[in-house]
């Protein structure tokens, strides 16, 4: 049972701290997948083919995959509020200036920017929270965390289909709009994270001196329970080596070449059963609904039996078999209900997921290996809807694509029974309590 005064800190870090960065990945997923709806008329106005456009929504993870590991480590040595701050106001930039693309070239160079300006952003959230919420609370943050892109997917669709409907304003198209509607909040946020966001537990201004001194000794004993562990890692270079670090960026392949599949081609292919812009909109944003109830009743469990294989396993098989159904659905209302599946076992995975690498990870070594976990994994962000891009163009048709990207989520389901029974006796496998 909570103490008092555990529930009282806990109640404090879960208000001030989880709704910000919501916001904050709101406005980030928005900026990084506004580009399938921007595609249902900026493909056809700079001459992009499926193929194309595949390529080119895909190429920011290179960017991603390229800077993540330097960034992170440059947050881990400056502090979250500067470094995060300088991510969102360049990303901004970066993504106002998508309204300008005139051709492939410069929609892949643009893309790749994307990428390199946002590099960091995710494992840097991570990292932060792992900062500040002890370990019993990890997965539940994280979770309330990265709910923030299916809600972004529910609210962005909407929104991002009622832009679409815009008529032209000072010349530019609805598709331009789009990019500058949705660019701006990043900027006047990354201004805001300066004066909100605080760095360290001990810098808490914001919570009482007795809060403050019970957080810090309480993340202090759960590091040295962690440290005198035979399987911990704390160096960066020692990190990016544990196989481990490995193992979990291919489990994370799997998820992320689902996520950014939907992110990017599920406009394109709920509008091929006729529905406007406005409608598809609504109709992407439902499985998200359902996602984000998913996520945080499952991540909750995960927190609460402290266990974590299984909490990965069970919802990226159920994605897979989403994405096989979704391969052979021939109705709006199955290709949906489809939809609702995959997200919903993508975004139950997420959470216990990354609720594992700082049990056998700290101080640098967690810098080091949570962003290569994220950027390793995120290239399934690449593959993932070239795949579908590419396969389109090749047979006509989403099936083949989809069951590919079905495919990548059933090896991470497999991969994470392998990395159990192979680390029985780490903290990845056995959950928390061998950890104390």
């Amino acid at each position: 049972m909570m103490t008092d005064l555990e529930s009282r800190v806990s109640r404090k870090l879960m208000l001030r701290i989880i709704p910000f960065v919501m916001l904050l990945y709101f406005v980030s997923f928005l900026d990084r997948v506004n580009v399938g709806f921007a595609a249902l008329t900026m493909n056809k106005a700079i001459g992009l083919s499926p193929t194309a456009f595949g390529f080119g929504g895909g190429l920011f993870f290179i960017g991603y995959f390229l800077f993540e590991v330097p960034s992170n480590l440059i947050l881990h040595k400056v502090g979250a509020r500067r470094w995060i701050a300088r991510v969102m106001v360049s990303w901004g930039i970066v993504s106002l200036a998508s309204a300008f693309v005139v051709g492939p070239n410069s929609f892949y160079a643009l893309r790749f920017l994307l990428g390199v300006a946002e590099a960091g952003f995710f494992p840097g959230i991570i990292l932060y929270l792992s900062l500040w919420f002890p370990t019993r609370q990890r997965a539940v943050a994280a979770a309330w965390f990265m709910a923030a892109a299916p809600i972004s997917t529910a609210i962005g669709s909407p929104i991002s289909g009622a832009i679409m409907k815009l008529p032209s304003i000072a010349g530019f198209a609805d598709w331009q709009m789009l990019y500058i509607l949705e660019a701006l909040p990043a900027v006047v946020l990354g201004f805001f994270v300066l004066k909100y966001l605080t760095d360290t537990p001990s810098k808490a201004q914001w919570l009482a001196p007795e809060e403050r001194d019970w957080l810090i000794a309480k993340l202090k004993t759960e590091a040295d329970a962690r440290q005198s562990h035979a399987g911990h890692t704390a160096g960066a270079m020692r990190a990016l080596r544990d196989p481990r670090v490995l193992a979990l960026a291919l489990i994370y392949f799997g998820t992320s070449a689902g996520l950014y599949t939907l992110g990017l081609w599920a406009p394109l292919i709920i509008k091929q059963y006729g529905f406007g812009s406005f409608e598809t909109g609504l109709l992407a944003g439902i499985p998200s609904i359902a996602a984000v109830v998913a996520m945080i009743l499952w991540a909750r469990h995960s927190d609460r039996t402290e266990e974590r294989t299984w909490h990965v396993v069970i919802p990226c098989a159920l994605a897979c078999l989403g994405f096989v159904f979704a391969g052979n659905a021939s109705t709006a209302l199955m290709i949906v209900l489809a939809l609702v599946i995959v997200n919903v076992g993508i975004s139950a995975a997420k959470a216990p997921l990354w609720a594992m690498p700082s049990m056998f990870l700290s101080g640098a070594g967690a810098a080091a290996g949570i962003a290569m976990i994220n950027s390793i994994g995120n290239l399934g962000g690449f593959v993932g809807p070239f795949a579908i891009g590419w396969l389109k163009n090749v047979t006509g048709g989403y099936s083949a694509g989809l069951y590919v990207v079905g495919a990548t989520l059933a090896l991470s389901a497999v991969v994470t029974l392998m990395l159990s029974r192979q680390s029985k006796q780490t903290p990845v496998a056995a959950g928390e309590r061998h950890s104390h």
